[in-house]
């Protein structure tokens, strides 16, 4: 049996040899310094992942966690882990750098995200005599500066966004600014990134109110508040390139990526090569890339973001990310190289291995990759992010073209406190067309139950007629929302499917039957069961995901299940009647239905903590709750609140925009929440009504489903 002690005393024997390899076929460099322990200062996948590489190389490594993530997979990653403690503690920079010194760390691998674009803590480790294992600190200073980069961007002669970068923050020379660039404009924090800060202007009436939002947002997660003003490209998409740099002032374009799918100003879906560009396009990003690469002297892997004008085909820089790339992997799928093993080379101080024509012809010859990010999250109320136990979980078969990359599995808890990303599915094809067929095959076979999940949207994307022939831009989802997000009813045999699943867990139920009876299944039940009153019974079901606005009733379907034997059925539902086979494999929880000419087979989830139904079938997932009778309802005492608003998802209340005894209109902002560091308006379902109620107030902090205002309608003038 493996011991910590034993893992580790094997990770330094492979290390071992691997230096002595290395030392007897070339003489000791002074300038390269063998790394042999590494700190994780990040979490989830990114930990995971950086810690495979580690442990592949014969480095050891050390992972944190904090109280929410206790029992979390990348706690468990690596033989040393320690507990942060309270929930914002990834940002701890002095516990941090005191667990690396006290455990012999040499350097710190920081991820994405946290303390990855730190100046300070990069500072820090050098101090400390501690690698960082990223560029310089000069380097994060510049580019992470939006408007100081800016500056160093045009004197390297890269184009950037016509705007406003000063260092006037007052809001009346903001909004000046604004009219002199022209609307609409584009509001965004001067640190940071993955949208936050950043807001969309189409009006001088709407300037202020984007304002305020986005300097707290800003604040909230980055710590400054500062912002630049710039023209909004209204046909823009989302191009960057993955570059590298070696402390010898050697650079390499790696390819780009196009990230234009995006809600929230949040990437969903990236590819290489970007799709429909030029290729003398493409090699003039690469070249201004690594111009912006080669005047902040960087070192290690950084991305350099553009916004390329559709109408025009010209391109601007807009940021520099001084760090590895969530979608890293879809560059390491069309290279063939292991980024995180180059981040590690170049911070022992070795020079990177491969020139751009050979970095060129690697990528000439191994064709498309798109990478898909599974988010806990409901497209459909404004992709809203959701949280919860993963009660069930089934990945695509991983193979050479299909990787997944994940700090989750099934029993998991996606927490409301950090990023609600789920996994990262990557696939590579022989080309795009190849490549979004495999994607699309590869998220049929994906199944999370819990949380709300974005999966389904996911696969409308790739079933679209513009993506799959390369027509992107970063409007793209609300210029297809239609097609997007068009309703699904559920159709009446996964209606049926949900009926006969429910109906045959409830015969499973035998509390009073002999023991030697128990290993019956669901399909083999004996009629003296003492269930066996439930031979017929009839089922209500509604969506689970259904928005409803006060004072209306979702949509309610009826089916009605009479059993005939153990396997035959007949099934209502509405005006049609069937006579059907079914079957349920409880070890699988797939249930097997012959209707009349065609077979249907789904998984069926039942959320023990919630009375969830998650179906799973070949025309998509659907999450369905039984309805209560309404003599249950006043059994229970409960009584339903038509006229309430609820909360969205566990939340913290910003600001309260209503009192009592408003008037409001359909749209009206009534409430600004925060969850998972990103902020939501809360807008009046509809017009025509009076604020009874406000619940919560500013600075409380609110679960799923609390009321958050009361409304009483107006009264109808005569």
């Amino acid at each position: 049996m493996l011991t910590r002690q034993s893992v580790r005393q094997s990770r330094s024997a492979v290390l071992a040899i691997i230096r002595a390899r290395q030392s007897s076929t070339q003489p000791p460099d002074p300038n390269i310094k063998p790394l042999e322990s590494i700190l994780i200062a990040n979490r989830g996948e990114i930990a995971i992942r950086v810690n495979k590489t580690a442990a592949r190389h014969g480095i050891t490594t050390t992972t944190l966690y904090t109280d929410p993530d206790a029992a979390s997979q990348h706690a468990y990653s690596s033989s040393r882990s320690y507990n942060l403690g309270q929930t914002s503690e990834y940002l701890n920079q002095a516990k941090i750098l005191a667990l690396a010194k006290d455990h012999g760390c040499q350097a710190i691998h920081p991820g994405y995200g946290f303390l990855s674009e730190n100046a300070d803590f990069a500072r820090k480790c050098a101090e400390a005599g501690i690698t960082f294992i990223g560029p310089p600190p000069s380097a994060i200073d510049d580019m992470g500066d939006k408007a100081r980069s800016k500056e160093i961007m045009n004197a390297a002669g890269v184009p950037c966004v016509p705007g406003y970068h000063g260092s006037d923050q007052a809001p009346q020379r903001l909004a000046k600014e604004a009219e002199a660039i022209g609307f609409p404009v584009l509001i965004k924090a001067v640190r940071g990134g993955g949208g936050k800060g950043m807001r969309i202007v189409q009006s001088a009436d709407a300037f202020s109110d984007m304002l305020d939002s986005a300097r707290r947002e800003a604040m909230n997660s980055f710590g400054n508040d500062e912002v630049l003003v710039e023209k909004y490209i209204t046909t823009p998409r989302h191009i960057e390139v993955q570059v590298f740099a070696d402390k010898y002032g050697n650079s390499l374009a790696l390819g780009e990526r196009d990230c234009s799918i995006q809600r929230r100003h949040q990437k969903i879906l990236e590819e290489s090569p970007a799709p429909e560009l030029d290729d003398n396009i493409r090699k003039d990003l690469w070249q201004k890339a690594r111009a912006a690469a080669e005047a902040v002297k960087y070192e290690g892997a950084g991305t350099v973001e553009f916004i390329f004008d559709n109408d025009t085909g010209k391109f601007y820089f807009m940021e520099m990310n001084t760090r590895l790339q969530v979608e890293h992997p879809v560059t390491e799928m069309v290279t063939g190289l292991d980024l995180v093993q180059w981040q590690i080379m170049v911070a022992e101080g070795r020079r990177l291995p491969l020139t751009q024509d050979e970095v060129e012809e690697r990528i000439s010859k191994r064709g498309h990759a798109i990478e898909a990010r599974i988010y806990a999250e409901n497209p459909d109320r404004g992709f809203i992010p959701d949280s919860g136990k993963l009660l069930h979980v089934r990945l695509p078969v991983a193979t050479d073209d299909i990787r997944i990359d994940t700090g989750f599995v099934q029993g998991d808890t996606v927490s409301s406190h950090y990023d609600p990303m789920i996994a990262k599915l990557i696939v590579r094809g022989e080309d795009r067309r190849d490549a979004v067929r495999k994607l699309a095959v590869a998220l049929e076979s994906y199944e999370v139950a819990g949380p709300v999940t974005n999966i389904d949207f996911l696969k409308r994307c790739c079933e679209s007629n513009d993506f799959a022939e390369g027509r992107v831009e970063t409007g793209y989802i609300p210029k297809h929302h239609d097609e997007l997000f068009a309703k699904r009813t559920p159709t009446p045999e996964v209606l049926i499917q949900a009926a006969l699943s429910s109906f045959l867990q409830a015969k499973s139920q035998k509390p009073t039957v002999p023991q030697q009876t128990q290993a019956n299944t669901p399909t083999s039940l004996s009629w003296s069961s003492p269930q066996s009153n439930l031979q017929s019974r009839n089922f209500t079901f509604q969506s689970a995901d259904e928005e409803t606005t006060p004072g209306t009733t979702p949509q309610t379907h009826s089916i009605q299940i009479s059993q005939l034997s153990p396997t035959q059925f007949t099934a209502q539902a509405g005006n049609n009647s069937y006579t059907l086979t079914s079957t349920l494999d409880p070890t699988t929880n797939t249930l097997t239905t012959y209707f009349p000419h065609t077979r249907h087979t789904s998984r069926i989830i039942h959320a023990s903590d919630s009375s969830i139904i998650h179906l799973f079938t070949p025309q998509g997932s659907y999450r369905l709750t039984p309805t209560q009778p309404g003599w249950l309802a006043k059994a229970l005492g409960t009584t339903e609140k038509a006229n309430s608003l609820l909360s969205p998802m566990p939340c913290k209340i910003l600001r309260v925009d209503v009192k009592p005894g408003d008037v409001v209109k359909k749209d009206q902002t009534l409430l600004v929440i925060e969850s998972m560091k990103m902020e939501t308006v809360i807008r009046s379902p509809g017009e025509g009504l009076v604020v009874k109620r406000v619940v919560h107030g500013q600075g409380e902090v609110v679960g799923t489903g609390v009321e958050l205002v009361e409304f009483e309608e107006i009264e109808a003038k005569e």
